[in-house]
């Protein structure tokens, strides 16, 4: 399948929620409210979400919908575009840039287009589950060789404990280099540039994970859920850079 339209069209969405976030990021009497699930939303979320949708009704009115602010429409469909206009809300309302733009087009189903677009720093990573670009140039995982030696991120360790194994992912956490919590979505841009090795995250949505399966897959990554089943559709998610690191993160889950 060519790809080629719906990645231009891709990259029209991302500069335009961005030329629509900018202006909201850093701005201390940004009103945040608490949604049902105690998470914050803002006009920026709102906003930029409305302005994407607009967007693919008018290019692709055949093509359905998910969005995390604005619920789905036709969520069957041939194509669905998964929207998730600020991935780590958190982080944008109290001024922090490791926040992004996740845009995801599924082809019956399953993600074959991801976008992660981080419009303050102006970094744009595209994959297709072959190749991964940040900012039109190819990037790739590193090969990092074992735990011992490797940056593993997620986006709240708190959660870890309340979602899942809480031992177990101590035991895991306590085998690596390093830990931080420079997750959400920028924490999957670190580890496709080769910045970091694994990012994981215990509890997931589906607008969370489209856009990650092909841009981790297409920096030669692995993706699964928290058990190693199916990326997607999942409510979990665990990526590293190699084969071998994905195994090490699950046997120390599972020990």
């Amino acid at each position: 399948m060519d790809l080629t339209p719906y990645r231009a069209f891709s990259n029209e969405l991302a500069h335009a929620s961005g030329a629509f976030i900018r202006p909201h990021f850093g701005r201390l009497n940004l009103a945040v409210e608490t949604k049902s699930d105690a998470s914050p939303v803002t006009l920026a979320d709102r906003g930029a979400e409305a302005l994407m949708r607009g967007l693919i009704a008018k290019k692709f009115p055949a093509h359905g919908i998910i969005g995390e602010e604005l619920g789905s429409d036709r969520p069957d469909a041939e194509f669905v575009w998964v929207l998730d206009p600020i991935d780590g809300t958190k982080a944008f309302i109290t001024g922090v840039p490791l926040w992004g733009t996740l845009i995801a087009l599924l082809h019956h189903g399953q993600p074959v287009l991801g976008v992660i677009h981080q419009p303050v720093l102006g970094q744009l990573m595209v994959g297709d589950g072959v190749t991964t670009t940040l900012n039109d140039r190819p990037v790739r995982g590193r090969a990092t060789p074992g735990l011992a030696d490797a940056t593993l991120l997620t986006s709240d360790t708190l959660n870890l404990a309340k979602y899942q194994d809480g031992p177990a992912c101590d035991r895991l956490l306590a085998q690596a280099k390093l830990v931080r919590t420079w997750g959400d979505c920028y924490g999957y841009l670190l580890v496709a540039s080769g910045w970091a090795d694994v990012c994981l995250d215990p509890i997931m949505n589906p607008w969370d994970i489209a856009a990650l399966v092909p841009i981790i897959r297409g920096a030669g990554g692995v993706i699964t859920d928290w058990h190693g089943g199916s990326a997607y559709p999942a409510e979990s998610t665990i990526a590293c850079t190699t084969p071998a690191l994905h195994a090490a993160v699950l046997a120390a889950l599972k020990s």
